[in-house]
């Protein structure tokens, strides 16, 4: 499990520019770990959806300290590859959930509001 200034320090490798030019992007992908601190942290950001939420959030392209424009898809997929060894679909993780009663909804009596829930 690399840690987030490792991921910026192969980024700047790959990339061009400083191991700070990437490092937000990062740590917003381990985030989720500070709620859940093993690898099912993994199955909120790490996976094709979060890749294009990054590049929402963090714009299309970013311009690293060396002048170069590197996108933000880019950068991302190097993350989710270095942890994951590929990239997963948010199909791959939710379809490996157990499914629970409580996961389908609560259906209300006749009579009973949710504040009685």
């Amino acid at each position: 499990m690399a840690h987030p200034i490792e991921h910026a320090q192969n980024s700047a490798r790959k990339f061009g520019g400083k191991p700070e030019d990437y490092l937000a992007i990062h740590r917003w992908f381990d985030e989720s770990k500070a709620f859940f601190a093993d690898f099912r942290h993994r199955a909120l950001r790490h996976h094709t959806e979060g890749i294009f939420l990054a590049e929402h959030i963090f714009g299309v392209a970013l311009l690293n300290s060396g002048g170069q424009q590197v996108p933000v898809r880019y950068i991302g997929e190097q993350h989710v590859k270095e942890d994951l060894g590929r990239i997963p679909t948010a199909q791959d993780w939710l379809s490996e959930i157990r499914p629970q009663r409580w996961m389908y909804g609560q259906r209300l009596a006749p009579g009973k509001s949710k504040s009685h829930l």
